[in-house]
């Protein structure tokens, strides 16, 4: 394709584009029940095979590091309880975690085996190399997507190998391969049949999803639900307020869904900020104390579960904060090698806790476009970005500053050549497009349990660099996809 007019895609190979998307999946359901094609680049973006093969290695290191740390029922309540005590969803999260844990006048035995599936999402800097944006451990969607668009650039180079070419940034790279759907669907699949057995029950596993009210997101968990089914799973949907009134305990601590029976794995996609256990008609003296508690009942109960309570608590910003500024050796204590500690060392990018002394550094010593602001937020639009940082900093009160880190800001390469955008079916040129690496990994019982040794596939967000949020949901991201040069 000529340069001079590879600007040109017909109308017609993007509306089959997009079609491809919406007939796999690739979508997002709209208040009137139709589906929208979720937003997504022509061509891959390219990263070095090193950088790639680093964070392949590194990914089921941090799995193994988190999970050991979210069992670590006396360093979560003392590291984490001044956080606690700053935002009142972890507040609420902590006082969770100790009536499970450790209330000696209500204990309750966790049951439950824990199964973390987490999605580790990274920038590769320009000038420090590929550091951890945030951890992931409740909720962490999108594998599916990520293999879809995988699949979806092999759709385009198959179809339209000049416009594929042509959008490329190096036209010897390779695609990366991408199981993050079968990967997933195999470590639950792994789960609930271990699950099964120490029941010694020969019937279908069943897979119950939590869920908000009103998701768009429905298509990238009903295909994690499809290749499920096709392990011989049976899948069900119910929202925490729906569970308040279902769920109850059968024989050796099996947890049961009315209308369903034994339930073996339980997977939040619901949970991560309060609305998910908002209901206004029971008038609660606590705010969401009912539906709150279904995350009791469930861990009371011998099922795989992802996500805890304590991998809530471990993937949290401030965790991430603790673990950053912790020396290497202070790993060992969960069981990693002092060369599995150096290698997270490599990934994690400086933060800063919030403190009078912090904000005055900050205010006089330092470039503001090298930091972003962060709370305990999930989902997106949590983020400060270059001089709001100064004014958010000067609105909080001392009680608050526990919620807050100060996070090195990430700056990835941009593709060195343009590339096109399709959202609702439009084509636009971006000249300066920047990419988050989302690497997935799945433990059962503290061991990898996926056939690549924990790792999972991978999901890519795109965004154009002049924007702070890449969200597919809440911001200016694309999905997008690897391909790799040496």
């Amino acid at each position: 394709m000529n340069n001079n007019n590879k600007t040109v895609i017909a109308q017609q190979v993007i509306e089959d584009i997009c079609e491809w998307a919406i007939m796999h999946g690739v979508a997002f359901r709209q208040a009137d029940n139709t589906a929208r094609h979720c937003p997504f680049s022509i061509a891959p973006m390219t990263i070095e095979r090193e950088v790639y093969d680093h964070l392949r290695r590194v990914v089921p290191v941090l799995t193994k590091l988190i999970t050991n740390v979210s069992e670590d029922y006396d360093f979560l309540q003392a590291s984490l309880a001044d956080m606690a005590k700053a935002d009142p969803f972890f507040g609420r999260l902590m006082s969770l975690h100790y009536q499970i844990h450790g209330d000696v006048n209500h204990r309750y035995n966790p049951a439950r085996q824990p199964l973390l599936l987490m999605r580790t999402d990274f920038m590769d800097d320009r000038q420090y190399g590929a550091k951890v944006i945030e951890f992931n451990g409740i909720a962490a969607g999108m594998a599916p997507f990520g293999q879809r668009a995988t699949e979806l650039h092999q759709f385009i180079q198959h179809q339209w190998p000049e416009i594929y070419q042509a959008w490329l940034e190096d036209t010897l790279a390779t695609p990366a391969d991408n199981q993050g759907l079968a990967q997933l669907a195999h470590a639950i699949t792994t789960a609930a049949h271990s699950i099964k057995a120490d029941f010694n029950d020969q019937g279908a596993a069943v897979f119950l999803m939590v869920v908000q009210k009103n998701e768009d997101n429905v298509y990238d968990q009903h295909l994690l639900e499809a290749a499920l089914q096709r392990q011989g799973l049976r899948t069900v949907r119910r929202t925490f307020e729906q569970l308040s009134a279902q769920l109850s305990t059968g024989a050796g601590q099996r947890l049961m869904l009315e209308g369903v029976g034994a339930v073996d794995v339980v997977y939040l996609r619901a949970g991560y900020q309060y609305c998910d256990y908002c209901a206004p008609e029971l008038n609660e003296a606590v705010c969401c104390y009912t539906l709150s508690q279904m995350r009791v009942f469930i861990e009371q109960h011998h099922v795989a579960l992802n996500a805890t309570i304590g991998q809530q608590l471990a993937t949290s910003k401030t965790m991430q904060m603790l673990l950053t500024m912790m020396p290497a050796q202070d790993y060992i204590r969960w069981g990693l090698t002092l060369a599995e500690a150096e290698l997270v060392k490599s990934v994690l990018a400086e933060m800063k806790p919030i403190t009078a002394a912090t904000i005055d550094w900050f205010n006089t010593q330092t470039t503001k476009t090298e930091w972003v602001l962060k709370n305990q937020g999930e989902g997106g639009g949590h983020c400060v970005f270059g001089n709001d940082i100064s004014d958010t900093l000067a609105k909080l009160t001392v009680a608050e500053y526990d919620a807050w880190a100060l996070m090195q800001r990430l700056y990835p390469h941009e593709r060195e050549v343009p590339t096109i955008a399709i959202r609702d079916a439009k084509m636009t040129v971006v000249e300066d497009l920047v990419s988050e690496i989302g690497l997935f990994s799945a433990y059962f019982n503290g061991k990898p349990v996926t056939e690549l040794g924990g790792y999972a596939g991978y999901l890519i967000r795109s965004k154009p660099a002049s924007e702070n949020e890449g969200g597919i949901h809440s911001g200016k991201g694309i999905l997008d996809s690897l391909v790799l040069i040496d």
